[in-house]
């Protein structure tokens, strides 16, 4: 694998791109994650064994992009996916978003809807800035962000989460669980049962909000948030399968 750098707007945008096929799959990940990862990884060497266009990358703040997490918000992010996108691909895509990358790949659907064929999630975490952070603070958590500016919330990984104030505001701006939400392309939601980062809950809910003919909810069992057990990424490659087999026939 060759990582390559799109440097735009004084940053620099680490990524991994594929050619091939009739389309090209975007992998777009999680919060505080990076390309590096077990999906994106095994996503890239799948495609490419198959002869799938693909592309991975980094937003700002992660991985070896250039930027600061704590001074980057999901309108970044959602900028990064745009110009990465629109920079190294053409034709037809399919969306893999993981966990905050679905709701990035909601965000990216509606400004690239005529090219954006398919849409599969992950563990999607629509709204989490609110629905999950700013929700579950304490008042102490609430007082201390509004005045200080920032939070830091323990993780399941190496590092604690800097929560700041300007990706709380930054959030509420890109929320789709308010508004309707139409989606013209098959979607499949993939959602591990013990998920404990992004409940089976919130995964029914965005099934109830979006307004699409050709969508479906798999909930898996013994499946967590990581969702990169071998079952798990045999599960993605058949739904990626499927999503193609619809795409073709459209």
């Amino acid at each position: 694998m060759t990582i390559e750098y799109l440097k735009k707007n004084n940053k620099s945008i680490a990524y991994s791109v594929k050619t091939g096929g009739a389309f090209t799959f975007i992998f777009l990940g999680g919060f505080m994650s990076d390309m590096m990862g077990s999906k994106a990884t095994h996503l890239e060497d799948w495609a490419e064994k198959n002869h799938h266009g693909f592309l991975r990358f980094d937003y700002s703040g992660h991985g070896q992009s250039s930027g600061i997490f704590e001074k980057c918000n999901i309108s970044d992010w959602v900028q990064d996916a745009y110009e990465i996108i629109t920079e190294k691909t053409k034709g037809p895509i399919i969306l893999i978003g993981s966990s905050m990358g679905g709701w990035i790949s909601f965000l990216i659907y509606q400004i690239l809807k005529q090219r954006v064929v398919g849409i599969i999630t992950i563990a999607a975490a629509p709204d989490f800035t609110e629905d999950f952070f700013w929700f579950n603070f304490s008042d102490i958590q609430k007082s201390e962000l509004l005045s200080s500016g920032k939070i830091l919330l323990p993780s399941d990984y190496d590092e604690p989460y800097p929560i700041t104030l300007k990706l709380i505001e930054d959030g509420r701006k890109n929320l789709i669980l308010r508004t309707p939400l139409n989606v013209l392309c098959p979607l499949r939601m993939l959602q591990g049962k013990e998920d404990k980062s992004v409940e089976v809950q919130t995964a029914v809910k965005l099934l109830k909000h979006i307004d699409c003919e050709n969508m479906q909810l798999k909930l898996v069992a013994n499946a967590d948030h990581s969702f990169s057990s071998p079952k798990c990424l045999e599960i993605l490659e058949q739904t990626i399968h499927e999503i193609m087999l619809e795409v073709e026939t459209l």
